[in-house]
């Protein structure tokens, strides 16, 4: 098949069974594992420490031997996770597939968006994480709609039923997933060096170290790596306490009779599609492959899931509550595919999934760093006061983004002088 029908397929496929399992994901920790605040904030601090420490070593193996391999073995882990997460109701066994799926993640964490940049040319990438978002989000939704009827039945039969569906996306991939856009850099090494076979470790190590020199190097990435650890600081906090928060402290309305399966659920469907048509106007208002339009992009979106944090926090009712969510998740939606953009043009081929990697690192320190602390708030506190803190752990990304659209219009304006000159 074609590069970019495969990623479609593939991010449609991961959305749909993501959704799948996590739209009642902490339903079912909350309620079955029986979770509290600081114990639901601890299992995704695992989670974090996971995908920290394995992020960029699997970034790396994705820049030495093959892209395509890489996320075909984190398909695979992050299937079994989720299966041994949703067979046994225990606060060990959750734990445990924290870090199962989380190393599974980080092998697709980079090397999927490194494979798609490489087979269709960094110059068009933009517009195919736009497409790819789209048919994640329309596929979500119907993630959603299966595991409501799923877990209708039991609460954790969506998360099994997930895992399997990602065995399955590992087979398809293997079947069908093209790789000629991309050279492993074990190969050119090896061509460099001669023909004494180079040590595996020593091509990991050359590979990290010219993706550190490419960050070190260039102004632009440092403030990347910024913005991803103040989405970090902030993410893990509202993560994993917006559902209690919506279950104890605001509470689902008795109209309809609904169980809180189906209200998140409905929610779930909701605010993807309300992010569906957010990332299309988006598009269309703002070409993700013009430096300074995705810029404005991730500042607007960045403003208004700020407000968005702060509203939900501090919402008296279920209805603003719910408007505060589809905001949020709409910020969210379009912050994505424009920041891996943005990300892409800094990066060269043969380091692209190292740096991707280390970018989603920065954001898991992040989370590693402010989820506890979040936890601790909600736990100690409460849990309004824990999604404040987060608000403004988040509310610094407001002013770096100021910057690089101040900086992207001087080097525009000095680019049209220099055009001008005979």
């Amino acid at each position: 098949m074609s590069a970019r029908s495969v990623y479609l397929i593939y991010s449609a496929a991961s959305a749909m069974f993501f959704a799948t399992i996590t739209t009642l994901n902490l339903v079912y920790q909350a309620t079955v594992v029986n979770l509290n605040p600081l114990e639901l904030v601890l299992v995704g601090t695992l989670l974090e420490a996971t995908i920290f420490f394995f992020e960029v070593p699997t970034g790396v193996v994705a820049d030495i031997f093959s892209r395509r391999w890489s996320v075909i073995a984190g398909a695979s882990l992050m299937g079994l996770g989720f299966i041994l997460e949703g067979s046994i109701p225990l606060f060990a066994t959750v734990m445990a597939s924290q870090v199962i799926w989380g190393i599974g993640y980080t092998f697709t964490s980079g090397a999927a968006d490194a494979w798609i940049a490489d087979e269709v040319g960094e110059e068009t990438a933009g517009r195919f994480f736009v497409r790819g978002s789209q048919a994640g989000l329309a596929a979500g939704i119907a993630g959603a709609i299966l595991s409501v009827a799923l877990g209708s039945i039991r609460v954790n039969i969506p998360i099994v039923v997930g895992g399997c569906l990602y065995l399955g996306l590992a087979l398809f991939l293997a079947a069908c997933m093209p790789e000629h856009g991309f050279t492993p850099s074990v190969q050119q090494i090896s061509r460099e060096a001669g023909p004494a076979p180079a040590s595996a470790w020593g091509d990991m190590a050359q590979t990290f170290k010219a993706g550190l020199r490419l960050v070190r190097g260039k102004r632009g990435l440092i403030a990347v790596l910024l913005v991803g650890l103040f989405f970090g600081l902030y993410s893990e906090g509202f993560d994993r306490l917006w559902t209690p928060h919506l279950i104890r402290d605001i509470g689902l309305p008795a109209a309809g009779g609904f169980k809180p399966v189906i209200w998140f659920g409905l929610i779930s469907i909701g605010t993807q599609l309300l992010s569906l048509g957010a990332v299309e106007l988006a598009r269309r208002r703002l070409d993700p492959d013009k430096p300074r339009l995705a810029l404005r992009a991730l500042f607007a979106a960045s403003s208004l899931l700020v407000a968005g944090l702060v509203v939900f926090a501090l919402s008296p009712g279920f209805p603003v509550a719910l408007a505060a969510l589809g905001i949020i998740s709409v910020a969210r939606a379009v912050i994505g595919p424009y920041y891996t953009t943005w990300v892409n043009r800094h990066l060269t081929s043969d380091v692209r999934a190292t740096v991707l990697s280390m970018s989603s690192q920065v954001d898991a320190g992040g989370q590693i760093a402010g989820g506890p602390i979040l936890g601790a708030i909600g736990a100690s506190v409460s849990i309004q006061a824990a999604l404040l803190g987060s608000a403004l752990l988040l509310s610094p990304v407001l002013a770096l983004f100021t910057r690089e659209i101040q900086k992207e219009r001087q080097v525009h304006r000095e680019t049209k002088i220099k055009n001008r000159e005979p």
